[in-house]
This record gives structure tokens, C-alpha cells and sequence, in this order.
């Protein structure tokens, strides 16, 4: 009972569909060339008692049919069912009937032409050989697709990995508000900023100290401050006046006359110039 749960929790996992048209493309024209150099090196159905013109034409006929094949299971069908074969929903099963469904069709081609052209002696054993054959480009689909699924991951997972390390270093780095007054200086966490806030000639700086909110004012400019902070791109410049740090956004609240951010343990609404709104959706939703 638990091997059968096992099984059926397995066959429904998902499983990344192959929808690269392009890549495709170049496998199907590779796999086909494959195969008639396989069957003209190794020669595994005695194809070599025929003259040379049967011989190739018969390899050509095979190559030919694999490549209409694959041509019509991972290009043609895909593109005209395109809801049938949605990368968010298809798992392992689906994945494991439409491989068998290929090898069906390249086997059913190959017994065809044979068929057709009644080169050689049809028995069992010949069966065999061309299912056998056939195999061979569901094989080599597979491996393909293994090794892109590989690729895939790994460079999906180093990215991931870059940006987390990124993250946490930008996290950490000290931001130095230089002040027209030494007295007015400022370095803190970047992570630990809340908004800043434009004052007349000064700024307006608020950060987070443990669970307590601190601010300062500093003579300078909220554009020389929005330089000081462009490489960090959850800092935005909400209104001429704000510059607030999307992690920090307790909540939003829209009128009739725009939209208003709050912060915790800020006793003052932020608000959104209708420019802004836009780029703000698309910073939250990446939260």
C-alpha cells in the first residue's frame, strides 16, 4: 500500500515540458543524421544483403521518418494544443505516456515503410530490430532533454545563489550621508533604512534601531541622496519628497486622490505620485 502511494505521489510531480521550439528544432535535424549514420555504420536490421541504391535509400526512408516524427510530436503537436502540454501543469506521467507515444509513432513509421517498400523479409524478429531502433532517438531525446533540464537548474540555481550572496552584502554595507555640517553626518545599515524625507535644505533620514525608529536631519539634498542609494533598487522614489524602502511599507491605501504608504511606528502617511504607482505595483510583486 505504501509502495503504491509512493508511486502515485512520484507520477504526479511536476515535470518541466520541453517547449523550446528552436531547441527542438536542432535536436530533431541531429537525432535524424544520427540515425542514419547509426544504421549505415553498425547496419543492425542486414540491410547490407541489398544493392547500395535499396541500402540507401531504405536508411534515408528511416531517417526520414524519424525526423517527420519528432517533427510532429514536439513541434507541430505542441503548437496547435499548446493548452494541452502547459509547462505548469504537466508531471512525470504525462511525460512518461507522451514518450511511449513517440516511440509508438517512430516504431509505426518505420514497420510502415517496410511495409511499403517490401524490401526485405517481414517476420518478428524484424519487428524487434525496428523497435529496437526506434529506441535509439527516444534515447537520445531523452538524454538531450536531461542534460537541458541540467543545465537549466544549475544555472537557475548559481543565479540564485549570486543574488542571495548580493543580497546579503548589499544588506550589510554602510550608506554615508554627508552632511554640509560634520555634525549632521550619517552611516547606517542599508537594510536598516525606513525613508527618507525631504525638508527644505535637509533630509529627513529614519532607520530602524532593534524596535525602535530613529531620525535625524541632515543638510543635504533628496537627490543626492537618491544617488547615493540608486544601486539598490528596493529604494524608490515614491513622490518628489520620499524616498522609502519597499521592505519597510506596512501597508498601502488608495482614494480618490491616489494612493498613501505606512510604516510602523511612523506617525505620517507617504504619498505615491501618480508616476510612481506603476513602478511601485511591480516592486511589491517581487517582494
Amino acid at each position: 500500500m505504501k509502495n503504491k502511494i509512493q508511486w502515485g505521489t512520484f507520477l504526479k510531480k511536476p515535470y518541466p515540458f520541453n517547449e523550446d521550439l528552436k531547441r527542438n528544432t536542432k535536436i530533431i535535424f541531429f537525432i535524424s543524421i544520427g540515425i542514419f549514420i547509426f544504421l549505415l555504420l553498425f547496419q543492425p536490421i542486414n540491410i547490407n544483403e541489398l544493392p547500395n541504391q535499396q541500402k540507401i535509400y531504405l536508411m534515408m526512408g528511416i531517417a526520414i521518418i524519424t525526423f517527420l516524427s519528432l517533427s510532429l510530436n514536439l513541434l507541430i503537436i505542441p503548437s496547435l494544443a499548446p493548452r494541452i502540454f502547459l509547462r505548469r501543469e504537466w508531471i512525470v506521467w504525462k511525460e512518461i505516456l507522451w514518450n511511449l507515444w513517440i516511440l509508438f509513432t517512430i516504431a509505426l513509421g518505420y514497420l510502415a515503410s517496410y511495409k511499403i517498400l517490401g524490401i526485405l523479409v517481414f517476420d518478428l524478429n524484424m519487428v524487434m530490430k525496428l523497435l529496437l531502433i526506434a529506441i535509439v532517438p527516444l534515447t537520445v531525446l531523452i538524454i538531450f532533454n536531461q542534460d537541458r533540464l541540467l543545465r537549466s537548474h544549475l544555472k537557475t540555481a548559481n543565479e540564485m545563489n549570486t543574488r542571495l550572496k548580493e543580497s546579503k552584502t548589499e544588506a550589510e554595507k554602510l550608506v554615508h550621508f554627508d552632511s554640509e555640517y560634520q555634525k549632521d553626518k550619517l552611516s547606517i545599515k542599508v537594510k536598516f533604512l525606513l525613508l527618507i524625507r525631504s525638508a527644505d535644505n535637509y533630509i529627513e533620514v529614519f532607520w530602524k534601531d532593534g524596535n525602535v525608529t530613529k531620525s535625524q536631519l541632515i543638510r543635504s539634498s533628496l537627490t543626492r541622496a537618491q544617488e547615493l542609494l540608486e544601486e539598490y533598487t528596493y529604494i524608490f522614489k515614491c513622490h518628489r519628497s520620499f524616498l522609502v524602502n519597499v521592505h519597510y511599507i506596512d501597508r498601502v491605501e488608495g482614494n480618490s486622490q491616489g494612493y498613501r504608504l505606512f510604516f510602523e511606528n511612523l506617525d505620517f502617511e507617504v504619498p505615491v505620485s501618480k508616476i510612481s504607482i506603476d513602478h511601485l505595483k511591480e516592486l511589491i510583486r517581487s517582494l
